[in-house]
């Protein structure tokens, strides 16, 4: 499983992409495990506006995933 982080998600972690195996079977477990792994990325990834893409489409709520799943960590948006 792919995980990316971009903005100051990637600045928080230290790293902005990581492959992580055994994959997790859900985006509700992912988030879970990498806040086990860093609680300050954990804390950034629960804060508000912070969307998830599973295989490039926004996800709202929980999702399944696979082995091959690709997910990434958008921190809020601003702009007008």
């Amino acid at each position: 499983m792919r995980v990316l982080l971009f903005g100051p998600l990637s600045d928080i972690a230290g790293w902005r992409e990581q492959i992580l195996e055994p994959a997790s079977a859900t985006l509700f477990a992912l988030r879970e495990r990498l806040a086990a792994m860093d609680a300050a990325l954990g804390a950034a990834l629960e804060g508000e506006g912070v969307q998830a893409a599973v295989d490039k489409a926004l996800v709202r709520g929980d999702a399944a995933l696979s082995p091959t799943s690709e997910v990434a960590f958008l921190p809020p948006m601003s702009g007008g």
